[in-house]
């Protein structure tokens, strides 16, 4: 009787120590993953209202696994040489080889000669920034703009952006409650 018991006590203690290993493992298993695929930021700036807003929280596909960015897109970006390489977050306009054109009386961007619909502008695109337009995307680069366009510093301020500077893509995005 006494072994048996014995052997409760043990199975019991042992029980106890493999839950904790195998919560060890889960745990670094789980930050791995969000080490190498995934990342989290938060929005520092107003340049993506009403799209996003400063404090809400973005979860992102790293770079290596986000695919070729799309049109549409909301990406992160760090491009050296604007505001020291801080990661900057931004709607992919145009990718290499498509022609960006805006007209600035009308506030209208152009892709490829088309009319943009833009349904999250809250303005049209009215300022000028310094870039000649119309202006064809280089291989390895994006066009990007921010949603904000009268706050935003963007492809009309520092050009097209490599795509190698593309941190990751905005997987989803949430904001803490009573934010908004």
């Amino acid at each position: 009787m006494s072994s048996q018991k014995k052997a409760e006590e043990r199975t019991a203690s042992q029980s106890l120590v493999l839950y904790v290993h195998d919560l060890v493992y889960m745990l670094s298993a789980i930050m791995l993953v969000f080490l190498i695929f995934f990342r989290g930021i938060v929005v520092t700036q107003n340049s993506m209202y009403d799209t996003l807003w400063d404090g809400d929280y973005l979860l992102l596909v790293s770079e290596a696994f986000c695919g070729e960015p799309k049109p549409g897109d909301i990406v992160v970006i760090s491009k050296q040489g604007f505001e020291n390489g801080k990661p900057i977050v931004k709607r992919v306009i145009a990718t290499e080889g498509q022609q960006v054109d805006i007209d600035f009386d009308e506030g209208l961007v152009y892709v490829d000669g088309k009319p943009l619909e833009e349904p999250y502008l809250k303005q049209l695109t009215t300022n000028d920034e310094g870039t000649v337009f119309p202006l064809t995307v280089a291989e390895g680069c994006i066009f990007v703009l921010g949603d904000n366009r009268e706050e935003s510093m963007d492809s009309r301020t520092f050009g097209a952006v490599a795509k190698s500077q593309i941190r990751g893509k905005v997987l989803f995005s949430f904001s803490l409650p009573g934010r908004k």
